[in-house]
């Protein structure tokens, strides 16, 4: 059964599932978590550290209610931050893909990581933020380059799994086509709350994972692990041809349809492609100033990933957005 552990400023923390739920109107179910006692300080180390986190998560201690406690980021930094582009099939449509999508890499700064309730923070030029909700994988074991990773591998390599939004200013990204500036600065990578250790049996309840996000309660994104096209074993296969990976680094493993970037029509561009790029960009990003799904100051994105059935809940996070600097 997976485990769900919380970071703080002040240490980690194993979480107990809510009790039965609540009887009177108004209230919540809170469930409770117990400190761990272990010297880790970083991700990596208290992954070594296993046998506290189950002291913990076994402990009849009473604990300490979640809702009193102010969470960090469950991944610890520096480290490297990896993301797959366009990994669902719902994405790829989305993106204006017809043909086979070429499995991609991209590095995010680890700076861009942030707690599950921190403020999303837009710098002042970049107009069109945009947010994707994403399984992220949390490896736990030294990944060489040149390692095959087989399904049956998978648990050896892959210790956790952390709900991440890989939030991204599409200007930049677009006009420079440039993924890392514009998926990197500060806040752009929201992540947790819960990092969910997960034991080798709880890998064939991956499928069943549902990914939803919404912006000030409206639902954007809701898919399920099934829509992924690389699939993760397949996934650290290709990516440890060219990069070696470390206990405590991070991988996102791409974002479901739902985005508010989508492509144009193909007539538009085909027109597109017949102007000066200055002109087709003015064109472009007139037309996406009418789009409302772009992230605005005062809005507050709601995102969680968890299987129907509650055996693997990574929790949710709830962030709002605000104006960098």
């Amino acid at each position: 059964m997976s485990t769900n552990v919380l970071r703080t400023a002040d240490g980690w923390w194993a979480v107990r599932p809510p009790g039965p739920a609540p009887s009177g109107p108004g209230e919540t179910p809170s469930g409770h978590a117990v400190r761990i006692d272990t010297k880790a300080v970083t991700t990596a180390e208290l992954l070594a550290d296993r046998a506290a986190v189950d002291e913990a998560a076994a402990s009849d201690a009473p604990g300490t209610s979640v809702a009193d406690l102010v969470t960090l980021a469950p991944v610890t930094t520096p480290c490297r931050v990896i993301a797959q582009m366009v990994n669902y099939r719902s994405h790829a449509r989305d993106s204006g893909f017809t043909d086979k999508v070429p499995p991609t890499f991209f590095r995010k700064a680890s700076g861009s990581v942030s707690g599950p309730g921190d403020t999303i923070l837009r710098p002042p030029h970049i107009r069109f933020l945009d947010y994707e909700v994403e399984l992220g994988l949390v490896i736990g074991a030294h990944l060489p380059v040149g390692t095959t990773v087989t399904e049956r591998d998978l648990p050896s390599y892959v210790a956790g799994l952390v709900v991440t939004n890989d939030v991204s200013a599409r200007d930049v990204q677009l006009t420079k086509g440039q993924f890392y500036e514009s998926k990197s600065y500060p806040t752009f990578t929201p992540t947790g709350p819960h990092l969910t250790l997960v034991g080798p049996e709880d890998f064939d309840h991956l499928p069943n994972l549902r990914l939803r996000l919404s912006v000030n309660g409206e639902p954007r994104q809701d898919r399920t692990f099934t829509d992924m096209i690389v699939r993760p074993a397949q996934a650290l296969t290709l990516l440890s041809r060219f990069q070696r990976l470390d206990p405590g680094d991070l991988l996102l493993t791409g974002t479901p349809g739902g985005t508010a970037l989508t492509a144009p029509p193909k007539a538009a561009e085909k027109i597109a492609a017949l102007l000066p790029p200055a002109v087709k960009w003015r064109m472009f990003f007139k037309g996406q100033a009418r789009n409302p799904r772009y992230l605005r100051t005062g809005d507050v994105v709601t995102a969680g990933i968890a299987t129907p059935d509650g055996h693997i809940d990574l929790g949710e996070q709830r962030t709002a957005v605000g104006d960098a600097g």
